[in-house]
Formats: C-alpha cells, structure tokens, sequence
C-alpha cells in the first residue's frame, strides 16, 4: 500500500485489488483486464515471474506490466546497471504530443536490468540537452520501457512506480507517462488526469497571492534550514567527516532527523549533492569551504538582527569563531608574517585539496559576508582579520587591476606577493573579480587607503571596456555580480562614466527578466574552458556548466545568479533611486519566496533553493551537465546565503553599504600594513 502508484490511483477512495503474489493476481483478475507487477523491493530485488504465471496471463488474455524483472520468457536479461550521467530519453511517439519523442526526465538513482527490445517506449542513456536530447540518442542506450515481443506485456527495466518517492522530474512528464501505461493496460484505469504533490516542491504557484509577510518567511525559513539541515557539525561526526577529506571523499548520508546538531562551534558542511537516490534522499558535499562558513553565519545574523533570536546569533558568532580560528582556515603559512600568503583565506579546511587553493572570489564574499554578519552581531572582533584579509589580497592583485582566477600555495611560495602585484594580469571575468572590487571599495571608504581604490577603479575600467564579448562568461551570473562593485563605486564618486556603466550592465540584465520574476540563464562565451556547454552526449557531465543546453532554456540559477543578482539590484536601487531597478528587484524577490523548497518528508532541505528551476515548467529541473554542482544541489553559502540576506535588508529597508557603514576596521590599518610588510615580497624561505 505505500507503492506511490497505488497510493495515488486510490487516494479518491477507489479501490485495486492487491496480492501477495502475481499468481493470485493472475487468477482473480477478470479476463481481459490489466495487471501490474511492481517492485517493491527495488532495488535489492528483482520482479520474479514464473513460465506458469505467464502462461496464465496469455490463457486470460491480461495486459500486464512488470518492472525490473529477474526473468522474461523468450527474451534474455543482463545485469543490473547503474545511471551515473545517464538520463531518461522518450524514443516513441506513445505519450502523444504532451510528451514527444527526444524528451528528455530522470529516473532518480536509476538501477535497471541490461535488455535488447525493438522498438521501446522509453531508454536510458548519456545526452545532453535541457529537456530535449539534441544529439539524438546514442547508440548505447539501452530499454527503460517496451513491449516484449509477441505478447501483451509492457516492461518496465527499472522500478518507474517509485516516481513520488524518488522525485522523478519532471513531475508532469511522469503523469502523461503514467497515464500512457494505464491506458495501454486497461481502458479507464486511468484517471484522466495524474497529479500530486511532490515530497519536495516550489514553497508557492505562480499564480498564488503572495503574503505580506513572504519575506520575512523566506528568511526565517532560511535560518531554520541551518539549524535542521544536518550540515552543522556535530562533535560526534566531526572525526569522521575530517578523515574522509584527508581521504578525498567528499559526499557522506545526511545524519538521522533526530541527530544531536552542531553549534557552529566545528562549522559547517558545504552542502548537500544534486545527485537524488532511490528513496529522494541526497548525500552531503563534505568540504569545510570558508565561504560557507561566513555567508552562513550572514544569513543567521541577520535573522537574529532582525527576529532578536539567541540560537541564530550565537552559531553565527562561532561560526565566525570557528572560520578566523581552530578551523585552520587563517592558520599555518596564512598566520604567519613572514609567509606571502599571510592574510588570505584557505579555500577550504582538513582536506589538502582543498587548503592548498587561494580563490580571490571566495575570499571576497566570506569578507563580505564577515562585514554584514559583523553588523547585525554588533561585534568588532572580526575586524582585524577581515581587514588583513582585503589587503592580502590587494598585494595579490596586479598593477592591472585583477586577480586572476586563483593562486595556489605552491606558486606563491615560489613567485612570492611582489609578483603578482607587479604582474599585468588581465582578467575580465566578473565571476572572479566582481566581488573582491568590492572588498576594496568598502575598504577604502572606511580607511580611506587609495591603492584600494586605484586598483579596484582600474579592473572596474578594463573589465567595462571590453563589455560584454570579452567578458569570460558574458552570461548572467557576471553582470549580476559586477553590479556590487558598480552600485558601490557610484556611492564613492557619482560621475555620468560611473552611471553609464552601472545603467548599462543593469538594463541589460533586466531586460531579460520574465514577467514571473525569473532571470533566465542566458551564455554567450565562446572561451572553449572548463566552464562551457556540452557539444556532445558525451561532453555531459565532464566539467562545470551552465543549467541550459541553448539561450531560451527556462531556468534560473539560484546557486551563481540570482542572489548575487538581487544584492545587486538592491545596491543599485539605493544608489540610484532608480524606480525601475527597484521594480526589478521586487519582481526577482518575489519569484525567489516562491520557488524556496517546501519539504515535509525531507525537513534537511525545507527552506532552501536548489541550483536549478524551470520557470515554465515550475519545477526544479534544468540540464543538470555539471561534474560538480548539478541541478538539485544546495550550497549552504553562495547565492541562496545573499538570496536569505538580501531578503533581510529589504526587510530593514536597508542597504548593505548603509548597514556596514559603523564596521570598525581602519583602527587596524597601520598594524595590518606593518605586519604585511614582514615578508618583503618575495619568495618564502623556509628558514628565514
């Protein structure tokens, strides 16, 4: 009875007879009639039918449908196989117009039986596309669903009945398949149109009437996901989650629902893994990323700021607490003067992977976030580091204006800092230098520092003369974070330059808004990287890419795009008192309380944002091509962290550059320098 099929045929009280065994079933089903023959003790299990309950079958003439079979008579099955990058491709014209050939859905953690069939209804395969396989489907793609040969038996070579549990997507598509199936077995077993509630789904409609209080909502949700999303340490999992990142695994299950939690004390997990399993479970991403250290605790403090809650304020603090100390992120080579990376940031803890990096716009947004944090707590005791950390990486800036993507220990212990500040490194890539521009900005008007200034002003410059080809992405995602510096650089010298720039990169991105609120992901590189579109089935799931096959794909991107874009139109609006600006950041809020998750069954995901989400469809759904953080994966910092906070500052009716206007840094400039100053510039001696 929990089969999700045969609880939604008799949710309306009507009535299927069940049985223990498809003998009873065959014997007490009316002649003519269709059976089905679920597995529901998939994936351990296979479906077993024997040669005397077929021959039954055949003597009533039954239609039957049976999934994830152990045997089938006259037909030869292999083992079972498991999906990695492969997804579900409609290969007939069966499922009508709703559902045509080439359409492309997911069967969650899909185990299947290896079979050969003619002609199958639905395969499985490795193809890339948004929800159409452009590529066609690929000669190694083997039956999901087909009629076997000669008899009226519909075979299904993996549990397709778990589609509720196992959140299949899209959540239409399984309805028009489903009701494709009942249909071919029996006339009228099908109500005449399937639909549910999925176990994980958009907080609101499209169409519903939003209440007042959606936001705050939004953001009380958001903290609460913190508190219960298992991803705070706690002191039982600690030793484990640590030896599994010296050992470079970085996925493990989400604790039980009744786990002692973390109180920030030993940080937190980056998040959860896009991958869904069998039951509509995920794993865990492991990484202790700095980034998600800060932008979590932002999130929660501004949520005590505004709520006056305890709990929230003090795992914020020692989420601080844990990232500037006993992490190990600022520590080692990073604490010591006389090191040339002294002051930055590691990209993440324990693992060595992960520590050896020094990402510029990881650096950046734990600082800002660190700044915003550091307001609504009203502390200053984070204040040092924070201003160590915004000068570390200005001596690590060429004379250019830009950072570059990423240094990584070894090269700055051979190269030494001078190198890089003298360096003409050009890099006009938003992604990786908008938000560190913004460190500076913020800096220099509480310090009043001019190297600040002159090099966030140049990269500003150089990155706004080659706009928009020369950008590295020249996607959404860049023009919604080169908006904070903009925003912030017309606060410091409000010139008709500095507003055309801001005007320019604003219009453009709201000039793509759908009228729902959604900023659609829109790619225009042509850089043949690591970050690109797959130009073939078997490119997917090989790098980082962006949610959409084609320009036109309806998805928005909650994990780079929209809350760097909502921050960003937020700074813009009060910089420039601009209505329409304002107006686009309202409808962009507003589409965002929607789409936040609402999850009974899954409380360690309620409240947060997925990556991914069709706005068509209204469903999480996108091509999910990236090797690392695919369409159902949830960060705990990056976009959905500055999607809780902005949230919270529209709520004060404050922006970020007011809230932070009292941070206390410039007391610690002339220290900060000096100790900078203890290593030269140059190469690291070991010993001195």
């Amino acid at each position: 009875p929990d089969n999700d099929l045969y609880s939604l045929l008799s949710r309306d009280g009507k009535e299927y007879p069940r049985h223990d065994t498809p003998e009873q079933a065959f014997r007490d089903a009316p002649e003519g009639s269709g059976v089905l023959i679920l597995a529901d003790r998939y994936p351990e299990i296979r479906t077993q039918l024997t040669d005397g309950e077929l021959e039954l079958t055949e003597a009533k003439r039954l239609r039957v449908y049976i999934e994830f079979p152990d045997c089938l008579p006259e037909m030869t099955l292999g083992e079972v196989e498991s999906t990695e990058w492969e997804r579900i491709v409609v290969a007939s014209e069966e499922f009508g117009t709703g559902l045509p050939a080439l359409s492309i859905l997911s069967v969650s953690d899909c185990r299947y039986v290896r079979a050969k069939a003619e002609d199958p209804w639905l395969v499985v395969g490795r193809v890339a596309g948004f929800d159409k396989a452009v590529y066609g489907i690929p000669d190694t793609a083997a039956p999901i669903l087909f009629r076997a040969a000669d008899r009226d038996i519909l075979v299904a070579t993996t549990k397709l009945s778990g589609f509720i549990t196992g959140r299949y997507g899209p959540s239409q598509a399984w309805g028009i398949v489903w009701k494709a199936i009942l249909d071919w077995l029996e006339s009228g077993m099908a109500p005449g149109v399937l639909a549910w509630t999925p176990s994980v789904r958009p907080k609101y409609a499209p169409d519903d009437v939003l209440p007042e209080t959606v936001e705050r909502t939004a953001l009380i949700d958001a903290s609460r996901w913190v508190l219960r999303s298992g991803l705070l340490i706690s002191q039982e999992r600690e030793a484990a989650i640590h030896d599994l990142l010296r050992s470079e695994i970085e996925t493990l299950p989400a604790p039980p629902v009744d786990a002692p939690v973390g109180d920030g004390c030993r940080g937190i997990l980056e998040g959860y893994s896009s991958a869904i399993r069998h039951d509509g479970s995920q794993l865990q991403r492991a990484p202790i990323r700095a980034d998600c250290q800060a932008e979590t605790a932002m999130v929660l403090a501004v949520h005590a700021g505004l709520e006056g809650d305890v709990i929230s304020a003090g795992t914020s603090a020692n989420l601080l607490d844990y990232l500037y100390g006993r992490s190990g992120l600022t520590g080692g080579a990073r604490g010591n003067p006389g090191h040339p990376a002294y002051g930055l940031i590691s990209w993440g803890a324990v693992s060595p992977v992960w520590d050896i990096a020094n990402y510029g716009d990881d650096n950046a947004r734990v600082l800002l976030a660190t700044m915003l944090a550091s307001a609504c707590l009203k502390s200053n005791r984070w204040d040092k580091p924070v201003l160590l950390a915004i000068l570390a990486n200005l001596q690590t800036t060429g004379k250019l204006g830009f950072r570059g993507n990423r240094i990584d220990m070894p090269d700055l212990e051979r190269l030494g800092r001078k190198a890089y500040r003298e360096a003409e490194t050009v890099n006009p890539a938003p992604h990786y230098e908008a938000y560190m521009w913004a460190c500076y900005l913020e800096a220099f008007r509480h310090t009043g520092y001019r190297p600040l200034l002159e090099t966030a002003k140049e990269g500003i410059r150089r990155t706004m003369d080659v706009y928009p080809d020369g950008w590295m992405f020249n996607d959404t995602s860049e023009r919604g974070q080169m908006l904070l510096p903009l925003a912030w650089l017309l606060r410091l010298e409000d010139t008709a330059e500095h507003r055309k720039w801001l005007r320019t990169v604003a219009d453009d991105l709201i000039a793509i808004q759908d009228p729902c609120g959604a900023l659609p992901e829109r790619f225009h590189s042509t850089d043949d990287g690591y970050y690109r579109i797959p130009r073939t089935n078997e490119e997917y799931g090989i790098t980082e890419t962006p949610l959409i096959q084609e320009n036109g794909d309806p998805a928005s991107d909650q994990l780079y795009t929209c809350g760097f874009a909502l921050l960003g139109l937020h700074e813009t609006a009060f910089a420039t008192e601009d209505t329409d600006l304002k107006e686009a950041e309202d409808r962009l809020a507003r589409y965002l309380c929607r789409i936040q998750v609402r999850s009974e069954q899954h409380p360690n995901l309620d409240g947060a944002w997925f990556r991914a989400f069709d706005f068509r469809k209204w469903d999480y759904w996108s091509s999910s091509a990236d090797s690392g953080w695919g369409a159902w994966c949830v960060e705990a910092g990056w976009g959905q962290a500055w999607i809780a906070a902005t949230l919270g500052l529209r709520l004060q009716g404050a922006s970020m550059w007011d809230r932070t206007a009292g941070i206390g840094i410039a007391e610690y400039l002339d220290t900060t320098l000096s100790e900078l100053a203890v290593n030269d510039g140059g190469p690291w001696c070991k010993n001195g």
